[in-house]
């Protein structure tokens, strides 16, 4: 057996030697890769933009779900990696429905749990993180294997937009289950009879496409599958990944910091014009968290059509479109952010409307991370880069960063006399943090510009080798009808 493997780089054909780690898939043994074969794979054209819609449609039940509390966010970052590595190498539709009927099942069974069980309560909450982590880490997979480019990129806006009417939604049904019913438990129970109707659309409409099939038409059976441990290596030594993990994160935190602590301070500025009487008991007023909301549903949306199609159209005269339109964003939101903060206390109409440019200038990145991350990491190991990725950002982002906001607050405040306007004062300087924050995540994607094109050129010559042999096989013996059907439409 020769020492040295050959194969095909971002520069064409090049020998890389064996342990290199540009040489993703060599054998840890010391083999070369199996040789792949290339069967030629497609769907019809209606298929995929039904299988894209049923994902949209669980995608938006999904966010409706969310109930943020420890326990859940431990099991979702606790089970995402274990999804992204069983996505990466069974059947991703299988896993899918598996978390659908794990987080359906939790919500049902959780609304007849009686007070004196409150733990097991938590614990089903739990098991939703759960199940919701396997949808997280692996549905955008299964879009970007049903579409390229220019339609991923639309798709993929669509799917994110599900996010913040999901959210919104979610807290509306809520609300008015509980009005009419009197108990909030009703809401638990009408989840999953939707949750049971998206598990049958996905069983029946949604297919399984065989791993980067999309982007070359065409299957690679008995290529060389690697383990986990040479999947994260790989995704170390990707800095484009890297970088665009951190600067997700950076996103995360400002946006975790913002949704815990911004009705808190909009509730203060309003106390401060005297438009407010000051809250010294539980429950205050929940306006400031209604307009909040309502803003970030609003400029979610609309900063995510926004950012999709400026990359779209900037695309086509800079290859490095999508790392620059996102850094531009980012470092549009920090002076955003600060004029926000720091006009509240003169000025409460400026603060609102910088506080809309921040919040829409820092939705344009949700969609635009998805589609670099699919452009620069290999198809065989989609699923484990956003399990990294999810845990990663949630564990440095939005899990923590209101903790540390709050205790900058807290500090703050403790020096200072006790007045509602210090008070008001000290919350603001502590939110500075974020303007901070968010200038380094743009650094980030400066930096993960650098290295863009050729990590994309490397996961492109991938594309379609880097499947195993037995999941390969099993993919297309799967979709050969399907592959029949739409021979016979053309």
């Amino acid at each position: 057996m020769s020492a040295e493997c050959t194969s095909s780089g971002p520069g064409g054909s090049q020998d890389h030697a064996l342990g290199s780690g540009r040489q993703y898939g060599a054998l840890a043994s010391g083999q070369c890769p199996l040789s792949s074969t290339l069967i030629p794979w497609s769907l019809p054209r209606c298929r995929v933009y039904i299988a894209a819609a049923v994902l949209c449609y669980i995608n938006l039940l999904n966010y409706m779900n969310w109930f943020i509390i420890p326990v859940f966010i431990c099991c979702l970052l606790v089970s995402a990696p274990v999804f992204g590595y069983l996505g990466d190498r069974h059947s991703r539709k299988a896993i899918l429905s598996l978390g659908i009927f794990l987080w359906s099942g939790a919500n049902l069974s959780s609304s007849f749990i009686s007070c004196q069980y409150s733990w097991l309560f938590f614990l089903s909450r739990g098991v939703v993180g759960s199940g919701v982590a396997s949808y997280s880490t692996i549905a955008l997979t299964v879009l970007s294997d049903l579409f390229v480019r220019d339609q991923r990129s639309r798709v993929v806006a669509v799917f994110y937009t599900c996010i913040p009417v999901g959210s919104g939604l979610g807290y509306m049904l809520g609300s008015v289950v509980a009005d009419l019913t009197g108990n909030w438990r009703w809401a638990l129970r009408i989840m999953p009879c939707l949750e049971a109707m998206a598990l049958i659309l996905l069983i029946l409409l949604v297919p399984d496409p065989p791993r980067g099939a999309a982007e070359k038409g065409e299957v690679a059976v008995g290529a060389h599958l690697s383990s986990w441990w040479e999947d994260v290596r790989y995704l170390g030594k990707n800095w484009s990944f890297v970088w665009l993990t951190l600067g997700i994160t950076a996103i995360a935190f400002v946006t975790g910091a913002l949704g815990f602590w911004a009705p808190k301070f909009l509730f203060e500025a309003h106390v401060v014009h005297g438009l407010q009487l000051p809250c010294f008991q539980e429950p205050c007023s929940s306006q400031d968290s209604l307009i909040f909301g309502a803003l970030t549903v609003a400029t979610g949306i609309m900063g995510i059509i926004l950012g999709v199609e400026a990359a779209r159209r900037y695309k086509k005269v800079n290859p490095r479109a999508e790392p620059l339109i996102c850094a531009s964003s980012l470092l549009a939101t920090a002076p955003c952010l600060y004029l926000a903060l720091i006009l509240a206390p003169t000025t409460f109409l400026a603060s609102y409307v910088f506080l809309a440019l921040g919040e829409l200038f820092l939705s344009c990145n949700w969609a635009v991370v998805v589609n670099i991350q699919l452009s620069v990491v290999v198809p065989r190991c989609q699923n484990t880069a956003q399990a990294l990725q999810i845990t990663v950002g949630h564990m440095l982002g939005d899990a923590g960063s209101p903790y540390l906001t709050g205790l900058i607050y807290g500090t703050l405040r403790s020096g200072r006399p006790n007045s509602y306007l210090q008070h008001f004062l000290s919350l603001q300087q502590s939110l500075l943090c974020c303007a901070f924050v968010i200038v380094l995540g743009g650094s980030c994607f400066l930096l993960m510009a650098l290295h863009m094109e050729r990590d994309q050129a490397w996961a492109q010559s991938a594309a379609g080798a880097l499947d195993s042999k037995n999941m390969a096989t099993k993919d297309v013996e799967r979709q050969a009808p399907l592959s029949a059907s739409a021979s016979t439409e053309e």
